[in-house]
């Protein structure tokens, strides 16, 4: 199992490379135009300042940019730092949803996909853009503006059975989430599909999820200020995904949010309906609005988060391993997050 960190800010370079002397092998960089410092800025000063850990977007989000941009963007971090670049790509939920638009359809998720691979092979490309194809390819790429190779991996992101298809079609690995995202079991089946679907080959295919981590002190409670206060930002980002997602859709919520659900839609309507895309994102991974504390109960932080004692965590983090994922990765708030990955590298990591 592999661990990692996330990065949002242009000034938490110093965060990341500590975080690479405690152990964690890899960074996702955050693209949430509205959240978060510009992804490739970030990425660049990471590939000057870290040495051995693998770089890249946590997920870069194809509405906010072309095909060929997102390739450029990711070959020129390759190039900066060889063999340890890698794009993790998304449809885009909060970055979209904070410019009161809907993520990116399928289809046309698939669609980008296919041009970044073929770009980032080194391929001539097919590309449509305002309704005109035409083929591209990257130019005179001698010159060192970029670099194709070492060959960079494409981890795509889904929570949903035909994202995840599509990251078995397209990627060399999943990035998925707890709970969203279903059992890895589940996840790693759908992959599967997609990659038997275009005749690829699977093994090597691997699983990343963001998870919830909350370490508990001897004897301490889930009521506790603290506990509400370290995990809550992280749990209701999860629960404004669902909320955004049942508006648009009227899917029933999953069990997992079912404590809480009417009370929050109660709660959320009486917010100003027309602000709301920015109201119920503005907290995102980054601290708890007091607003919600109240929803975040025992019931919801069982739920959501891989929490317990160290010895407990290691027990859950050794099965979700042998269901086959290979890599975790915490979203935490800033204010927290040199505590908590200390405590997990001294506490956690030497159990497993």
């Amino acid at each position: 199992m592999e661990f990692g960190v996330t990065a949002s800010q242009i000034d938490e370079i110093g965060f990341v490379t500590h975080a690479e002397n405690l152990g964690y092998s890899f960074c996702w960089v955050y693209d949430s135009q509205f959240l978060a410092s510009d992804p490739w800025a970030v990425l660049a000063l990471l590939a000057q300042q870290t040495r051995t850990m693998a770089i890249g977007t946590g997920v870069a989000v194809p509405g906010l940019r072309l095909a060929p941009v997102t390739a450029n963007g990711i070959a020129t971090i390759n190039r900066l730092a060889p063999g340890r670049a890698f794009l993790g790509l998304g449809t885009g939920n909060t970055a979209m949803r904070t410019l009161g638009q809907r993520p990116m359809p399928v289809a046309e998720f698939a669609e980008y996909l296919r041009v970044v691979r073929g770009l980032l092979n080194g391929d001539e490309v097919q590309y449509t853009l305002r309704g005109t194809t035409h083929t591209v390819q990257f130019q005179n790429v001698d010159r060192g503006y970029l670099d194709l190779a070492p060959r960079i991996p494409i981890h795509v992101g889904g929570f949903g059975p035909k994202a995840q298809a599509l990251a078995g079609e397209w990627g060399d690995g999943l990035i998925t989430g707890f709970p969203r995202g279903g059992s890895i079991t589940s996840a790693r089946a759908n992959a599967r599909s997609g990659a038997d679907r275009v005749g690829r080959a699977f093994s090597g295919f691997r699983i990343f999820a963001l998870m919830n981590l909350l370490m508990l002190e001897p004897g301490e409670s889930l009521t506790s200020a603290r506990v509400i206060e370290e995990c809550g930002s992280s749990i209701m980002a999860n629960v404004h995904y669902l909320v955004d997602l049942h508006r648009e859709t009227e899917a029933p919520p999953p069990d997992y949010v079912l404590p809480i659900w009417d009370d929050y839609l109660a709660f959320h309507r009486t917010r100003d309906q027309a602000r709301s895309h920015l109201e119920m994102h503005r907290s995102h991974y980054a601290f708890l609005d007091p607003d919600e504390a109240r929803f975040v109960t025992p019931e919801m932080i069982r739920n959501f988060t891989l929490c317990g004692q160290p010895d407990e965590i290691a027990d859950r983090i050794r099965a979700l391993e042998a269901e086959g994922l290979n890599g975790m990765v915490f979203a935490l708030a800033p204010d927290q997050q040199y505590r908590v990955i200390e405590d997990f590298a001294r506490r956690v990591m030497p159990l497993l």
